[in-house]
């Protein structure tokens, strides 16, 4: 059993004020495998004043030092990326050759793009026609981090490296599902040389940290990723401080597949939406077909489902993992559940474990069809290995179909007309739209409308995300 019990404050590992212990469960085998300790008040506290001390001197460092530290961060993680790899396997049921590409792979790419981003950035600039005016982007102060547990580096990476290039210092809160990653992380932080307190590490619960930090008076940004309900309790929480605060939430991304699309559009579109066990806030979990083509794709796609493989995390190759937790998995079995009971055509998976798996919290890959905007499933986010299909007529009855939701953060469309795929990015009301399967590759920034949340995270919108802007007037040019 791994004793994970420490958090690290103020560039050391300590003891929590009072000992909570709260076990690490392994997805796939059910049993726990770590210790850690859910902070309290004490600690949070403890955390934050850390974070504010150090901010006196943080906020004039300059932008040279800043590129410098996250190139030293960028050197310690390549080190410990098998470590990061191992950690996530075992804390939510990401296959292991995911976690060593995908889930490892998300912070090599962010923390370069951040450099890159942080390099060509302006922190000051005057306003065109009046010299005597000047904007400067100044660190907002003290930034409360709190992250889920689908894509542990991904997240950690878009909220520490941009308040620390911002110039502001940070309190990380990881998810208590999936804690040992941002252990790794932390002791990363520290090899690097991280001053003393720029960067904090608590972990706790929602109701527990989680609450204390949004309420916090001296937390002057909250940036959090996770469910739209929580996010909304969050926001509810830190309105009494009138905190900034950014929402990265859920999602239930459209995908549009006109008659004229690719040949591999729908395997595309239905391999994408099982990777990461579904785990995922940007799938496209709701795939509108052309009905001329719909039957086709359909077909196609209930043979993606029932070839998908689905095995044990720690072995390599290509199969689909566990979900991150037991609560989580009677969760998606439930809206399962619903989508039968509710009347769409179940034509891949179900419910139950799949065939020949009688442990760990897996989930059979599925597929509805014949699904309306009505129903559960064609509404609410399964965060689960799930496809919803539905049949469109012509484009208008698509664009409508697509925004017929509470979310908005990302959508798809799949067509080999150029500018109809532009008229459809266009109609879609998203804060990212992908054409033809190109995810891109720059510093690009991440973030939806709607309920899907508020800010961007990534390239120079994540840096600004973690600034104020001052307005004066009477500068000598």
């Amino acid at each position: 059993m791994l004793d994970r019990r420490q958090f690290y404050i103020n560039g050391k590992w300590v003891n929590p004020a009072k000992a909570n212990d709260f076990e690490v469960i392994n997805p796939a085998t059910e049993e726990a495998f770590a210790i850690i300790s859910l902070g309290d008040q004490a600690d949070t506290d403890a955390a934050v004043t850390a974070a504010r001390n150090a901010f006196q001197s943080w906020q004039h460092s300059s932008k040279s030092e800043r590129i410098a530290l996250l190139k030293s961060i960028q050197t310690e993680y390549a080190k410990r990326e098998e470590d990061i790899a191992q950690a996530t396997t075992m804390e939510m049921g990401a296959p292991i050759t995911l976690s060593r590409t995908q889930q490892v792979g998300c912070g090599t790419g962010h923390i370069q793009k951040f450099i890159d981003s942080l390099e060509a950035f302006d922190f000051e600039e005057s306003i065109q026609g009046f010299p005597s005016e000047k904007i400067i982007k100044e660190p907002i102060g003290v930034a409360g981090l709190i992250t889920p547990w689908n894509w542990p580096m991904n997240q950690i990476f878009l909220k520490v490296i941009p308040a620390i290039a911002a110039g502001s210092t940070c309190v990380l809160k990881p998810s208590e599902i999936s804690p040992l990653s941002a252990y790794v992380f932390s002791e990363i932080m520290h090899d690097a040389g991280v001053p003393a307190g720029v960067y904090n590490m608590i972990n706790g619960d929602g109701v527990g940290v989680g609450s204390q930090m949004s309420s916090h008076k001296d937390i002057d940004m909250i940036s959090f990723t996770g469910s739209t309900r929580a996010g909304a309790l969050i926001s509810k929480a830190a309105s009494d401080t009138v905190k900034r605060v950014t929402l990265e939430l859920g999602g239930k991304g459209a995908n549009i597949v006109f008659a004229d699309a690719d040949e591999k559009a729908v395997k595309r579109g239905t391999m994408h939406v099982f990777n990461n066990s579904g785990q995922s806030c940007n799938a496209p979990t709701r795939m509108l077909v052309e009905r001329s083509y719909y039957d086709e794709a359909v077909e196609i796609a209930t043979t993606v489902a029932q070839n998908h493989t689905v095995g044990d995390p720690a072995t390599e190759g290509p199969h689909m993992g566990a979900m991150s937790s037991g609560l989580h998995y009677e969760k998606v079995q439930n809206m399962i559940d619903a989508g039968i009971k509710e009347g769409a055509r179940l034509v891949a998976g179900g419910l139950g474990r799949p065939e020949g798996i009688n442990k760990g919290f897996f989930v059979r890959p599925t597929v509805f069809a014949d699904v309306t905007n009505e129903m559960t499933v064609g509404r609410e986010e399964i965060f689960g290995p799930v496809l919803v299909m539905m049949p469109f007529d012509n484009e208008a009855q698509a664009y409508e179909l697509a925004n017929d939701t509470d979310y908005g953060l990302t959508n798809y469309v799949q067509t080999q007309d150029q500018e109809k795929a532009k008229r459809a990015a266009c109609a879609m009301r998203a804060g990212m739209i992908r054409i033809n399967g190109d995810g891109g590759a720059g510093p690009s920034p991440f973030g939806g409308y709607k309920q899907s949340g508020n800010g961007r995270e990534g390239g120079k919108w994540g840096i600004e995300d973690f600034c104020e802007i001052k307005h004066i007037t009477g500068w000598t040019p």
